[in-house]
Protein backbone atom coordinates (compact mmCIF):
# COMPACT_ATOMS: atom_id res chain seq x y z
CA UNK A 1 0.00 0.00 0.00
CA UNK A 2 1.60 3.09 -1.13
CA UNK A 3 0.30 6.67 0.19
CA UNK A 4 1.03 10.01 -1.32
CA UNK A 5 0.02 13.21 0.58
CA UNK A 6 0.22 16.69 -1.24
CA UNK A 7 1.82 18.47 2.36
CA UNK A 8 5.34 18.45 3.79
CA UNK A 9 6.57 16.08 5.72
CA UNK A 10 5.02 17.06 9.25
CA UNK A 11 7.29 17.39 12.46
CA UNK A 12 5.31 14.80 14.51
CA UNK A 13 5.21 11.63 12.80
CA UNK A 14 3.67 9.43 14.85
CA UNK A 15 0.15 8.80 13.55
CA UNK A 16 1.55 7.71 9.64
CA UNK A 17 4.01 5.93 11.70
CA UNK A 18 1.07 4.09 13.27
CA UNK A 19 -0.03 3.50 9.89
CA UNK A 20 2.84 2.02 8.57
CA UNK A 21 3.27 -0.34 11.70
CA UNK A 22 -0.62 -1.26 11.20
CA UNK A 23 -1.20 -1.71 7.45
CA UNK A 24 2.31 -2.03 5.70
CA UNK A 25 1.84 1.88 4.47
CA UNK A 26 4.66 3.03 2.33
CA UNK A 27 3.67 7.25 2.61
CA UNK A 28 5.43 9.39 0.63
CA UNK A 29 5.00 13.70 1.57
CA UNK A 30 5.27 15.67 -1.54
CA UNK A 31 3.72 19.58 -1.31
CA UNK A 32 1.53 20.49 -4.10
CA UNK A 33 2.10 24.52 -3.68
CA UNK A 34 3.59 26.33 -1.84
CA UNK A 35 2.07 29.43 0.61
CA UNK A 36 4.14 33.01 -0.57
CA UNK A 37 3.35 36.37 0.39
CA UNK A 38 2.19 38.89 -2.55
CA UNK A 39 5.10 40.80 -3.63
CA UNK A 40 4.64 44.86 -2.70
CA UNK A 41 3.66 45.33 -6.08
CA UNK A 42 1.18 42.67 -6.44
CA UNK A 43 -0.06 43.85 -3.30
CA UNK A 44 -0.19 47.97 -3.67
CA UNK A 45 -2.66 46.78 -7.09
CA UNK A 46 -4.99 46.13 -4.21
CA UNK A 47 -4.84 49.66 -3.14
CA UNK A 48 -4.90 49.07 0.45
CA UNK A 49 -3.14 50.96 3.12
CA UNK A 50 -1.58 49.19 6.34
CA UNK A 51 -2.11 52.74 8.23
CA UNK A 52 -5.68 52.55 7.35
CA UNK A 53 -6.41 49.78 9.94
CA UNK A 54 -6.18 50.12 13.21
CA UNK A 55 -6.60 45.86 13.92
CA UNK A 56 -5.49 42.53 12.17
CA UNK A 57 -7.33 39.41 11.80
CA UNK A 58 -4.78 36.76 10.86
CA UNK A 59 -5.79 32.76 10.45
CA UNK A 60 -2.27 31.52 9.39
CA UNK A 61 1.57 31.64 10.24
CA UNK A 62 1.59 32.41 6.79
CA UNK A 63 -0.11 35.15 6.77
CA UNK A 64 1.42 36.52 9.79
CA UNK A 65 4.65 36.40 8.09
CA UNK A 66 3.31 38.37 4.80
CA UNK A 67 2.02 40.92 6.47
CA UNK A 68 4.96 41.94 8.49
CA UNK A 69 7.56 41.45 5.05
CA UNK A 70 4.90 43.45 3.16
CA UNK A 71 4.91 46.36 6.08
CA UNK A 72 8.66 46.43 6.19
CA UNK A 73 8.70 46.71 2.19
CA UNK A 74 6.18 49.24 2.10
CA UNK A 75 8.35 51.29 5.26
CA UNK A 76 5.09 50.99 7.14
CA UNK A 77 5.89 51.22 11.39
CA UNK A 78 3.66 48.64 12.96
CA UNK A 79 2.24 50.82 15.66
CA UNK A 80 2.55 49.50 19.00
CA UNK A 81 -1.00 50.21 19.51
CA UNK A 82 -2.00 47.70 16.65
CA UNK A 83 -4.45 44.85 17.91
CA UNK A 84 -4.24 41.56 16.40
CA UNK A 85 -7.28 38.92 15.91
CA UNK A 86 -6.39 35.23 15.23
CA UNK A 87 -8.12 32.30 14.57
CA UNK A 88 -6.42 29.94 17.10
CA UNK A 89 -4.01 30.37 20.10
CA UNK A 90 -1.11 28.81 17.90
CA UNK A 91 -1.65 31.52 15.55
CA UNK A 92 -1.53 33.87 17.66
CA UNK A 93 1.44 32.46 19.37
CA UNK A 94 3.21 32.54 16.02
CA UNK A 95 3.05 36.67 16.58
CA UNK A 96 6.08 36.15 18.76
CA UNK A 97 8.03 35.75 15.94
CA UNK A 98 7.61 39.23 15.21
CA UNK A 99 6.22 41.77 17.68
CA UNK A 100 6.61 41.36 22.07
CA UNK A 101 3.67 39.12 22.96
CA UNK A 102 1.54 41.42 25.02
CA UNK A 103 -2.22 39.81 26.00
CA UNK A 104 -3.77 42.94 25.85
CA UNK A 105 -3.31 43.95 22.40
CA UNK A 106 -3.32 39.96 21.21
CA UNK A 107 -6.62 38.09 21.28
CA UNK A 108 -7.66 34.41 20.15
CA UNK A 109 -10.70 32.19 18.79
CA UNK A 110 -10.88 28.42 18.27
CA UNK A 111 -11.27 28.67 14.96
CA UNK A 112 -14.67 29.60 13.89
CA UNK A 113 -15.11 32.65 12.62
CA UNK A 114 -17.96 33.64 15.61
CA UNK A 115 -15.34 33.04 18.35
CA UNK A 116 -13.28 36.03 17.00
CA UNK A 117 -16.34 38.40 16.50
CA UNK A 118 -17.29 37.43 20.27
CA UNK A 119 -13.51 38.81 21.03
CA UNK A 120 -14.01 42.14 19.42
CA UNK A 121 -17.49 42.46 21.66
CA UNK A 122 -18.58 46.31 22.32
CA UNK A 123 -14.61 46.98 23.67
CA UNK A 124 -13.13 47.28 20.28
CA UNK A 125 -15.78 47.71 17.78
CA UNK A 126 -14.71 50.95 16.62
CA UNK A 127 -11.38 49.59 15.20
CA UNK A 128 -10.93 49.50 11.68
CA UNK A 129 -10.04 45.74 11.23
CA UNK A 130 -7.88 44.20 8.04
CA UNK A 131 -8.70 40.42 7.47
CA UNK A 132 -6.04 38.86 6.39
CA UNK A 133 -6.12 36.31 3.19
CA UNK A 134 -4.94 34.26 0.99
CA UNK A 135 -5.74 34.65 -2.86
CA UNK A 136 -8.63 32.75 -4.00
CA UNK A 137 -9.73 31.93 -0.17
CA UNK A 138 -13.36 31.63 0.61
CA UNK A 139 -13.37 34.28 2.87
CA UNK A 140 -17.51 34.24 3.61
CA UNK A 141 -17.69 32.63 6.64
CA UNK A 142 -15.63 35.22 8.30
CA UNK A 143 -16.56 38.11 6.75
CA UNK A 144 -20.02 36.92 7.07
CA UNK A 145 -19.90 37.18 11.04
CA UNK A 146 -18.19 40.26 10.71
CA UNK A 147 -21.33 41.85 8.91
CA UNK A 148 -23.86 40.71 11.18
CA UNK A 149 -21.89 41.84 13.75
CA UNK A 150 -21.78 45.36 12.20
CA UNK A 151 -17.86 45.61 12.00
CA UNK A 152 -15.84 48.09 9.96
CA UNK A 153 -13.65 45.94 7.60
CA UNK A 154 -11.89 44.97 4.64
CA UNK A 155 -10.10 42.06 2.85
CA UNK A 156 -6.98 41.70 2.58
CA UNK A 157 -5.02 39.12 0.03
CA UNK A 158 -1.56 38.74 1.13
CA UNK A 159 -0.64 35.71 -0.01
CA UNK A 160 -0.80 33.23 -2.89
CA UNK A 161 -0.63 29.68 -3.94
CA UNK A 162 2.29 28.57 -6.83
CA UNK A 163 2.16 24.90 -7.92
CA UNK A 164 4.93 23.04 -7.77
CA UNK A 165 5.84 21.26 -10.44
CA UNK A 166 4.98 17.12 -9.99
CA UNK A 167 5.75 16.10 -13.34
CA UNK A 168 7.92 14.29 -11.12
CA UNK A 169 5.46 11.99 -9.93
CA UNK A 170 4.28 8.98 -11.16
CA UNK A 171 1.02 9.06 -10.39
CA UNK A 172 0.24 5.36 -11.69
CA UNK A 173 2.99 3.60 -8.52
CA UNK A 174 0.33 5.19 -5.65
CA UNK A 175 -2.61 3.38 -4.29
CA UNK A 176 -4.28 6.45 -2.45
CA UNK A 177 -3.53 9.99 -2.78
CA UNK A 178 -4.37 12.45 0.32
CA UNK A 179 -5.31 15.98 -1.17
CA UNK A 180 -6.23 19.14 1.14
CA UNK A 181 -6.64 22.21 -0.73
CA UNK A 182 -8.37 22.82 -3.76
CA UNK A 183 -5.05 24.03 -5.58
CA UNK A 184 -3.49 20.53 -4.75
CA UNK A 185 -6.16 19.91 -7.44
CA UNK A 186 -4.99 23.06 -9.74
CA UNK A 187 -1.70 22.12 -9.19
CA UNK A 188 -1.89 18.59 -9.96
CA UNK A 189 -3.80 19.25 -13.42
CA UNK A 190 -1.33 22.30 -14.02
CA UNK A 191 1.09 19.32 -14.73
CA UNK A 192 -0.73 16.29 -15.77
CA UNK A 193 -3.02 18.42 -18.12
CA UNK A 194 -4.78 15.23 -19.34
CA UNK A 195 -4.80 13.57 -15.92
CA UNK A 196 -6.32 9.85 -15.65
CA UNK A 197 -7.38 9.19 -12.05
CA UNK A 198 -7.40 5.16 -12.94
CA UNK A 199 -7.14 3.08 -10.22
CA UNK A 200 -5.83 5.85 -7.85
CA UNK A 201 -8.06 6.05 -4.59
CA UNK A 202 -8.77 10.04 -3.56
CA UNK A 203 -8.87 10.90 -0.46
CA UNK A 204 -10.30 14.12 0.45
CA UNK A 205 -9.57 16.17 3.40
CA UNK A 206 -11.60 19.25 3.45
CA UNK A 207 -15.53 20.45 2.28
CA UNK A 208 -13.33 22.55 -0.74
CA UNK A 209 -11.18 20.75 -1.88
CA UNK A 210 -13.91 17.98 -2.09
CA UNK A 211 -15.90 20.00 -4.29
CA UNK A 212 -12.85 21.04 -6.39
CA UNK A 213 -11.92 16.63 -6.68
CA UNK A 214 -15.49 16.22 -7.68
CA UNK A 215 -15.69 19.45 -10.33
CA UNK A 216 -12.62 17.78 -12.02
CA UNK A 217 -14.19 14.90 -12.82
CA UNK A 218 -12.62 12.99 -9.97
CA UNK A 219 -13.86 10.87 -7.44
CA UNK A 220 -13.41 10.12 -3.85
CA UNK A 221 -12.88 7.23 -2.40
CA UNK A 222 -13.21 8.84 1.56
CA UNK A 223 -13.72 12.31 2.76
CA UNK A 224 -13.20 13.71 6.36
CA UNK A 225 -12.64 15.48 8.75
CA UNK A 226 -15.90 13.30 10.66
CA UNK A 227 -16.49 13.10 14.43
CA UNK A 228 -14.79 9.72 14.14
CA UNK A 229 -11.85 11.15 11.76
CA UNK A 230 -10.53 14.75 13.37
CA UNK A 231 -7.49 13.80 11.73
CA UNK A 232 -6.15 13.34 7.70
CA UNK A 233 -4.31 10.07 9.70
CA UNK A 234 -7.58 9.03 11.00
CA UNK A 235 -9.49 9.16 7.73
CA UNK A 236 -6.69 7.49 6.38
CA UNK A 237 -6.98 4.77 8.54
CA UNK A 238 -10.63 4.54 8.88
CA UNK A 239 -10.84 4.13 4.72
CA UNK A 240 -7.55 1.50 5.32
CA UNK A 241 -9.88 -0.54 7.77
CA UNK A 242 -13.03 -0.44 5.28
CA UNK A 243 -11.09 -2.38 2.73
CA UNK A 244 -10.58 -5.09 4.82
CA UNK A 245 -14.22 -5.52 5.34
Amino acid sequence: MKILISQSTPSNLKAYEDLQTKYGAEIDFKPFFLIEPLSSREFRASRINFQDYTAVVFSSRHAIDAYFKLAEELRFKVPETMKYFCTTELVAMYLQKHIVYRKRKIFFGDGRPESIVSLVGPKHKGEKFLITASEGANTDAITGAFDKAGLDYKVGVIVKSVPQDLSSIDFSTYDIAVLYNRFDVKSLFESYPEFKQGKLKIVAYGKNVASAITEAGLEIAAQGPLPEAPSAAKTIELYLESLKK
